[in-house]
């Protein structure tokens, strides 16, 4: 998931009113026993602080139940920067407008993903292809993680339609570490067990060498794909031309409800009418039926 450069919000309503409100004595408790032996100092008050700057720069609504996954991952982010507690490595943050930014983001993203994840998703992109087999498309993926989507995506096209038929595919992502990592289009040979034998010979490069036991995606698999970083909550997309397919999987699912909503309407805007938006397994967005009509599962058409 990419990221801004802007300067701080106001935190939102709900963050600021949980900022406000004391620790409960029994939370508390926890919080310094939970600190005894721990590197880092981390008390609740970080933790609040934490949940309102991710969603003030990325929009992911942090839970009550992230403590340890917040405390762990930014603990390396406190080594990086010399900073001997969360309160001060998070006060520096806030009075930088720097590149820390984007590994403060990088390190409270997460990424799970897989080739031909939800395999339903490709079969239905590939009946669509069908449908209008001459081209051109030009498709999004907008959480591109270390490459398995847009690549899954780009085998689709090419083994529904050919390598010559006009197509487009943007590859976005928040996190900065992930979208090199899709960039390069390098994978250890044994991530790609779920892809047939016929796949890997003809989208893979086998290493060699210093390079056993890895492979890295053909020219002709990687050409159509540009990788650019894209955060979903500013208003600030580069694309100059609408979609015909938004790929938009397992992301709303870190958003609360207004910024869902807010992000629905931009990818509205940026499909084509009658355009198709793919989206995780867990998402349901029949309170935009002004925007999205379900048209399989979980594949929406624009309105």
């Amino acid at each position: 998931m990419s990221t801004d450069r802007t300067a701080l919000h106001h935190s939102p309503a709900a963050v600021r009113r949980a900022a406000l409100r004391p620790a409960p004595a029994a939370d508390a408790a926890a919080g310094d026993a939970a600190a005894e032996g721990r590197e880092f100092a981390w008390t609740q008050a970080d933790f609040v602080r934490v949940q309102a700057l991710i969603y003030q720069r990325a929009g992911i609504s942090l839970h009550d139940g992230k403590h340890a996954m917040v405390y762990s991952r930014l603990s390396r982010r406190l080594r990086e920067t010399g900073h001997k507690s969360f309160q001060d490595y998070l006060g520096w943050l806030e009075g930088h407008d720097g590149p820390e930014w984007q590994e403060f983001i990088n390190a409270l993203t997460t990424n799970l993903t897989a080739f031909f994840r939800e395999q339903h998703h490709f079969e239905i992109l590939g009946s669509l292809l069908r449908m209008r087999a001459a081209g051109p498309w030009n498709i999004w993926c907008s959480a591109a993680s270390t490459g398995e989507e847009p690549y899954s995506i780009a085998m689709t096209v090419q083994e529904t339609l050919g390598a010559s038929v006009p197509f487009k595919l943007a590859a976005s992502d928040i996190d900065s570490r992930v979208l090199a990592t899709a960039a390069a289009g390098v994978y250890r040979v044994d991530s790609l067990k779920g892809l047939s034998q016929e796949r890997l010979q003809r989208f893979f490069q086998r290493g060699k060498g210093g390079n056993a036991g890895l492979a890295r995606v053909k020219p002709e698999l990687r050409r159509p794909i540009e990788f650019l970083s894209v955060n979903l909550i500013r208003d600030d997309w580069p694309f100059r031309e609408p979609f015909d397919v938004v790929f938009c999987r397992n992301v709303m699912i870190y958003f609360d409800a207004p910024t869902q909503r807010r992000v629905l309407e931009r990818i509205h805007r940026v499909l084509k009418p009658g355009g198709m938006l793919f989206v995780g397994h867990a998402e349901n967005f029949s309170d935009s039926r002004d925007l999205f009509v379900l048209r399989g599962k979980t594949v929406y058409e624009r309105v």
